[in-house]
Formats: C-alpha cells, structure tokens, sequence
C-alpha cells in the first residue's frame, strides 16, 4: 500500500501546483481575510472529493460519453468563471485609498465583505461547474487502485485523501497572503490585485467557453 500511497501524493502535488481557476479564486478570497480563503479552499476540496465519489461510481463517465453533457456544464462552468471575474473588478471600483482611510479615521464600519458560507459556497460552485475536474477525476484515481483491490472502497478512499492533501496545501496560499497583509491591505496593491485576479478569472471563462 505504501508503495501506491507515495507516487499518489506526489501526484497530488504535482496537480495542485498546477495553477487554475481554482488557484486564482483561493488567492482572492484570501485576500479578505484567512478564515475566507480557508472557507475557499474548503469548499474547493469538498468539490473535489464529490468527483472523486463520482468517478468511484463510475457516473463521469456518463460526462466522458455524453458531448451534450459535456458542453453544458463547460458552458455553466464558463459563466461561473466569468461572473466571479466581474464580481472582482467591480470590487476593484469600490476600493479607494480615500474611502479606506476616511472609515479607519471615523470608526465606521468596514466594507462589507463576502461570508465564510459564501466563500466556502464559491469555491464548491467553481469545482463542481469545471467539466474537466470530472473528466480528470475519471482518470487520475483509477491509475492508483492497487491490482486486486476493491475499486470503489479505494477510489473513495483516495478522493478523501486528495481532498485532505490540497486543503494542507492551499492553507499555505492562505497563510502566505495572511502574511503579507500589511503590503496587500494598501488600498493601490487591492484595486491591482481584484484588477489581476479579475481579469484571469474572465479570460480563463472565455477560454472555457471557446473550447471544442
């Protein structure tokens, strides 16, 4: 078993060192505050591990089969990426040095911020909205079931691991952002950064939606 186990962790960080739309947003959330991009990355895992069940079970392959299906979800997931995008250049509007420094001189009440619920919902609806998470799912465990073994015990098994292995690592996105709050909470350095962040979401959902 510890002969599988070790190449399949290391296959978990090789994917998860791969960046993606799901990268973009953990960094974003982050951006609010930890206990946001934690919720984030949650609710990212929890996608994951839903896949991974999924492929267990054999129903991504419905996904594989069908082109139908599969157009449809990329186009849902393509608009996901697009309105999550548009949310973070509005955000960018909103932030003036102004503005901040005006509410800190005041005690007024912070800018509203997204919730944990909401984050941890963002980050599931983007996992779960991204055909090719499924289609990956389908052919990355698989390659991990030790001959002999039961297929379905296993698969679920390893998607729960996969899950726990990413949430240790997106923590670290979490924690570095964390870490760097006092250059990142200039108000410049977050209108750029929603600017950025916003613009790849988008770019990537176009991407998402051009595909054949």
């Amino acid at each position: 078993m510890l002969q599988t186990l070790l190449p399949f962790l290391g296959a978990c960080l090789l994917v998860a060192m791969s960046p993606g739309p799901s990268t973009v947003l953990i960094i974003r959330r982050s951006l609010v505050s930890r206990r946001d991009g934690m919720a984030t990355v949650l609710g990212n895992e929890t996608g994951v591990f839903v896949w991974g069940v999924v492929a267990a079970f054999g129903l991504t392959a419905l996904l594989t089969a069908s082109q139908l299906a599969y157009d449809a979800l990329r186009v849902v997931g393509a608009v996901v990426l697009v309105v999550f995008g548009v949310q973070a250049l509005r955000s960018a509007r909103r932030i003036t040095g102004t503005a901040t420094a005006a509410g800190e001189a005041a005690g007024g009440p912070s800018p509203a911020r997204p919730s944990a619920w909401g984050s941890y919902r963002a980050g599931l609806a983007l996992n779960l909205a991204n055909p090719k998470a499924a289609v990956f799912a389908l052919s990355f465990l698989p390659q991990f079931v030790p001959a002999g073994a039961p297929k379905l015990p296993v698969m679920v098994a390893l998607a729960a691991l996969w899950a726990v292995f990413e949430v240790g690592y997106y923590a670290c996105y979490v924690w570095g952002v964390g870490r760097m709050r006092r250059l990142i909470d200039r108000a410049s350095v977050r209108r750029r950064l929603e600017q950025v962040s916003g613009g790849v979401l988008i770019a990537l959902g176009v991407r998402m939606a051009l595909e054949g």
